[in-house]
């Protein structure tokens, strides 16, 4: 099960003139019968980013144009057995934070890093691989990667 992260999505529906655009809409088209998923934190980042261009509608809308398109299946942080002021530290503030300390990255990074990794994801497909490489222990490929090696 691969994750995607957010700027896969970006460029699936902007920068329609960017020349990674093929590439990507292959991969898309690709892993969407292979059960793909997104973190919940990664569609509140794509949701925020479109939110200065799209209706409070369209918005609203984002299960049929982003989850259905794609065959998406978004994952949330388990909250089975944790009182809400012990998840909120666990999920929000500890594990991120160790995230960050142990590897250094964005905190919205660690944060959908944390929950993909948990999720039993064998890979993780973003444009910012690098950004990415050894701060995980899940394979990390481009689409153009992924494409060649799928």
């Amino acid at each position: 099960m691969v994750a995607i992260d957010t700027d896969v999505l970006i460029l699936a529906f902007a920068f329609q003139r960017d020349p990674r655009q093929s590439l990507n809409e292959q991969f898309l088209s690709q892993v969407q019968d292979q059960t793909p998923v997104v973190a919940i934190y990664t569609v509140m980042e794509l949701l925020g980013k479109f939110s200065f261009n799209l209706s409070a509608d369209r918005l609203a809308q984002w299960p049929l144009w982003l989850q259905e398109r794609w065959q998406l299946t978004v994952i949330y942080p388990q909250t089975l057995g944790l009182d809400a002021t012990l998840f909120f530290q666990q999920t929000f503030v500890d594990r991120p934070f160790r995230k960050m300390q142990a590897v250094g990255m964005p905190f919205l990074d660690a944060l959908i890093l944390n929950l993909v990794e948990e999720s039993g994801a064998d890979s993780l497909v973003t444009w910012n691989a690098r950004r990415f490489a050894k701060k995980t222990t899940l394979p990390v490929f481009t689409p153009a990667e992924y494409l060649q090696h799928f």
